[in-house]
């Protein structure tokens, strides 16, 4: 690994350590990234290999426990995902997005640091003994399927990537995994879908849970296979045929899979209690989001009435086309309930991705601006944090938060899934 940086009063100072030297290895093996280094450097005797103006030099270290190099990496190569799924998002992006945009991530340690989902099939040996030994659980697994001729098919990977065997191993190490299932109506549904979750659950504990999530499909699908997306009439059919299935695989809180919120709204159903969401380990997959945020509304709502009571409050509110129906039953009539509320909520409408995308996290700069700009929003527009990158830096169409306010001649600000931070904030103002 390149050394891009020495801090100052480090070790690396002292081992004479400068930009563009190499770490090679730590007693004796590779490293390989950053994640490898904080591993290996941990032990208090050491020898190290550095590659110092093209000559290999060895250092025998004594240092503390807690001590490391004081140095800095060039940045992280993320691993690319060896198949082509027939529902990637990557491919229903539309032209003109930045380059990241169009690469499709299968790095197992971004799904060890960030939650993402990966899918194993670029995985071999050395790597599941790596993820063993360095005990990177949890993990994210994209399934799909289980069954290996339908993977083939969904997954376009040519030959059998025995998923199963590789998910034993990991298993069997101690590895916690959670999964994922993209459904696609009349493909992975049905027969395929009981397969899928009774060939995981023979895992159970291990694997901690299959969260089921409806394929999204956009406007930009130019050239790709034809498929079916989830209607409001399959949803309402859906639920109640897979939670008889329930009882059948219990899990640690209730049930070993969760449907996403998508289900539940897509039909008009209340989503699920708390209870069932445990400790709500796949909000960020879209598993328990409205439960978690309607759950804490009521708790917060005593707090909130106690400011309004003092100050008046006038900002809006924006959201994705799918949760807005949420937020009229339960905030507007909260809201219209004290003279010192003016506060609106805007569903907008997913004209980049196209309208079949409802989800608040992929709404682009662009449509914010279109939407918003001749509506008087009061003091700010508020929105998920969701909109914005793993940075909170850029919208999905690369627009700031900053080009956005100016667009719309109001303040755009973002907030986590709480009502009181909002009202909170505003009262900086």
């Amino acid at each position: 690994m390149q050394i891009t940086k020495v801090n100052t009063n480090s070790l690396g100072i002292a081992l004479g350590l400068k930009s563009g030297d190499k770490l090679l290895k730590i007693n004796g093996k590779k490293v390989l990234d950053e994640l490898d280094y904080q591993f290996r450097i941990i032990e208090e005797k050491l020898s190290i290999e550095f590659e110092i103006n093209g000559k290999r030099q060895l250092f025998d270290i004594d240092k503390e426990l807690d001590e490391d190099l004081g140095v800095q990496f060039e940045e992280l190569k993320i691993r690319k995902c060896a198949n082509d799924c027939v529902f990637c998002f990557v491919d229903q992006n539309p032209k003109g997005m930045r380059k990241g945009m169009y690469f499709r991530d299968g790095d197992y340690r971004l799904s060890f640091l960030h939650g993402h989902y990966i899918t194993l099939t670029n995985m071999g040996q050395n790597e599941l003994n790596r993820i063993v030994e360095q005990r990177m659980s949890p993990l994210y697994l994209s399934v799909h399927t289980t069954d290996p001729k339908l993977r083939k098919k969904l997954l376009l990977y040519k030959k059998n990537d025995n998923f199963l065997e590789k998910v034993k191993y990991l298993v069997d190490n101690g590895i916690e995994l959670h999964c994922q299932a993209v459904l696609v109506p009349g493909e992975n549904d049905g027969v395929a879908l009981e397969r899928t979750i009774k060939d995981l659950y023979q895992f159970f504990p291990v694997v901690k849970s299959l969260s089921i999530v409806p394929v999204g499909l956009t406007g930009h699908r130019e050239g790709l296979m034809e498929l079916k997306s989830v209607t409001p009439n399959y949803a309402k059919q859906f639920i109640p045929k897979i939670e008889k299935l329930k009882n059948t695989f219990p899990g640690t809180n209730g049930s070993f899979f969760f449907l996403s919120d998508e289900w539940y709204i897509l039909a008009g159903l209340e989503p699920p209690c708390a209870k069932e969401y445990g400790e709500f380990d796949l909000i960020e997959n879209g598993v328990g989001q409205v439960r978690y945020f309607l759950d804490k509304f009521e708790l917060e709502k005593k707090e909130i009435i106690e400011l309004v009571n003092k100050n008046k409050f006038y900002f809006s509110i924006g959201c994705g086309v799918l949760v807005y129906p949420v937020f009229k039953k339960y905030l507007i009539p909260f809201f219209d309930s004290h003279a010192n509320m003016n506060i609106s909520i805007i569903p907008i409408t997913n004209n980049f991705y196209g309208n079949s995308v409802t989800v608040t996290g992929l709404l682009s700069g662009k449509d914010l601006i279109e939407q918003l700009k001749d509506i008087d929003l009061g003091d700010s527009v508020w929105f998920s944090n969701r909109i914005l990158n793993d940075e909170q830096t850029l919208t999905v169409d690369d627009l700031t938060i900053e080009q956005i306010s100016k667009s719309i001649n109001c303040q755009l600000k973002v907030a986590p899934d709480s009502l009181l931070h909002v009202f909170k904030e505003e009262l900086k103002n």
